[in-house]
């Protein structure tokens, strides 16, 4: 009997950019009891696998046809599923492998997930989802394949800046005149894409940049929001603050909710006029964290927003276009009768039993970027 082990490098996680390499330690052991042997013989006490190889498949699953997809799939025994949407090339991991009785076989597989690729998400009418596939065969038997599953993040949208090697006989710069260390490395390293694309994505979502809005409706003011800035990771909070001073209407009572507001594009991307349509439209909306407060009598509050390490980024396919939002919903009054009349008094002010309200909502849409995947904690699974 053999046991088929698939383990991650990458310790505590099995979350990854695309773009980035994914690295898999695949073990293969041969557990047979001796009552199964036919004889004692070296050639009989081992077992033995004709081949095996490893490949990352990335599914689709939606109701809608896939007209196209991501890139052409190569053919093989694995594409078993009909909504394949990404299939990198088999390696293969060994030919005609004889293991003995105890023995175990260790192999290294990498390979690199295309910058373009959707990232893993489930959403309500269309889902992504990636697996690592290890596919192994005996002699005379059906094929075996065991699937680990990782998650993958949409990577931040730059241009690919690398920075060259300099050759030899270059102009030499006032940098290279200087004296050096002869302890550390002078040889100038290419940056990978991930690397730049991680260090401008900690610079756009450090800066703070506060954006003001009024809030209004068709009776007056209602207050002033202040959003410190646009940007967000996954793990951070979203912090805002409310000024209800310059009010002209009362607000009672407050609700903030992070949205994700999932929108199908139906039609195909090449026609202008259909993109307008089909973004225009509203898709269905899923709730998250939401802040809830009271604030009759407040002049100032302020809300704080996690955003989960498990929610997928704002991301755009062929299929479909996400995105995060901050849903307000303000319930106003004209009364009077909420707060005390002015002056001393001996008697316990009691608030009214009923007062006319309006309700107002307003949707601030936001943009949320992807983390540093060694940041997030999420389990290896280990088949």
């Amino acid at each position: 009997m053999f046991e088929i082990n698939a383990r991650l490098l990458r310790n505590q996680s099995s979350v990854f950019l695309c773009g980035e390499t994914v690295e898999v330690f695949v073990t293969i052991s041969n557990h047979s009891l001796p009552e199964h042997r036919i004889s004692q013989s070296n050639i009989d006490a081992m077992e033995h696998l004709a081949w095996g190889s490893v490949q990352i498949n990335g599914y689709c699953k939606t109701q809608h046809k896939i007209k196209e997809p991501i890139q052409s799939l190569p053919k093989t025994s694995l594409n078993v599923h009909e909504n394949s949407i990404l299939s990198t090339n088999p390696k293969i991991l060994f030919c005609d492998l004889r293991l003995a009785n105890g023995e175990s076989r260790t192999y290294y597989y990498r390979e690199q997930l295309p910058p373009n690729c959707p990232p893993t998400y489930k959403g309500i009418d269309i889902k992504y989802y990636y697996k690592v596939s290890v596919a192994t065969q005996r002699l005379g038997s059906k094929v075996q394949l065991l699937q680990v599953p990782i998650r993958v993040l949409p990577l931040f949208n730059i241009e690919d800046k690398v920075e060259p090697i300099p050759a030899q006989g270059d102009d030499i710069t006032n940098e290279e005149l200087t004296p050096t260390n002869p302890f550390l490395e002078n040889d100038r390293k290419v940056v990978s894409k991930v690397e730049i694309a991680l260090e401008t994505l900690q610079n756009i979502t450090a800066r703070r940049r506060p954006n003001f809005y009024i809030i209004t409706n068709r009776r007056g003011k209602i207050g002033r929001f202040c959003l410190f800035k646009p940007s967000y990771k996954l793990g951070e909070d979203i912090v805002g603050s409310l000024d209800f001073s310059c009010r002209s209407v009362r607000c009672v009572q407050l609700s903030v909710t992070l949205q994700c507001e999932e929108i199908l594009l139906r039609n195909t991307p090449k026609s202008p006029v259909s993109d307008k349509e089909s973004k225009s439209s509203s898709g269905k909306v899923t709730n998250f964290t939401k802040h809830h407060e009271i604030c009759v009598g407040l002049l100032q509050t302020q809300m704080i927003l996690p955003i989960p390490l498990h929610v997928t980024p704002s991301f755009t396919t062929d299929l479909v276009d996400v995105r995060w939002r901050l849903h307000f919903q303000f319930v106003t009054t004209l009364s009077n009768e909420l707060m005390p009349a002015d002056g001393p008094s001996e008697e316990n002010w009691n608030g009214p039993k009923s007062i006319d309200i309006e309700t107002m909502v307003w949707n601030l849409p936001i943009n949320i970027h992807s983390t540093n995947p060694t940041q997030i904690f999420q389990p290896q699974i280990l088949n």
